[in-house]
């Protein structure tokens, strides 16, 4: 019988380890508009990051200021409801989730094409690649540069049809929103260049010296 309720205190016990874990690990970071903070708090979204940068030549503060803007960091991010009538709610506005904010048939060609397939929008890891992954495809369809967050911005959130027939030109609000995000692009920038030789350093290095 000890034996017994001895198991069953160690299973709760692991399982709200866990579930506290998975807590921390999807909570938005505390200081999200200083990139170096958010990297340090967490240091696997710098790793996952830094290979996205790596696999298709993104600039790691173009999708992070994108990403900043469409879900602030939410791993299950929605858009707002859609209303009947103003009051009966009727679904959402469109199908777009998690920290990348991806329309499900963008994110299923993501997932064809890289091969992916049991990738997760509210999986960080998955939503930086994915959002590098769009970048490159911007730069090849648009022949925008990867760096331009402005402009990519704008191919993010007309797509890359809507962005050849300058629909955004009738928006002026979300020109606004594409100039807001090219200037975070760029205090991230230079908020990274500030703090990555830190953030590239071993795990050992963090575990004796952090």
């Amino acid at each position: 019988m000890g034996r017994r309720v001895l198991h069953r205190t160690m299973r709760t016990t692991l399982l709200v380890s866990a579930v506290a874990l998975a807590g921390c690990s999807t909570a938005p970071p505390q200081k999200p508009d200083d990139l170096c903070e958010v990297f340090f708090e967490k240091r696997d979204w710098y790793d996952a990051a830094n290979r996205m940068s790596e696999k298709y030549g993104v600039p790691i503060q173009v999708p992070m200021a994108m990403m900043y803007q469409e879900s602030s960091f939410k791993h299950d991010a929605k858009p707002p409801r859609d209303y009947i009538l103003w009051v009966i709610p009727w679904g959402r506005v469109s199908s777009a989730y998690g920290y990348s904010q991806a329309k499900t048939p963008t994110w299923t060609d993501y997932q064809r094409e890289t091969g992916n397939n049991w990738a997760s929008r509210d999986n960080f890891d998955d939503a930086i690649d994915f959002m590098g992954w769009f970048v490159t495809k911007s730069a090849k369809v648009n022949g925008v540069s990867k760096w331009d967050a402005y402009a990519q911005y704008l191919n993010y959130h007309e797509g890359w049809g809507g962005y050849r027939r300058q629909t955004y030109v009738k928006k002026p609000w979300l020109v606004k929103v594409a100039r807001r995000v090219k200037e975070r692009a760029g205090i991230y920038g230079t908020q990274l260049r500030s703090c990555e030789e830190e953030l590239q350093r071993g795990w050992l290095w963090r575990l004796f010296f952090d």
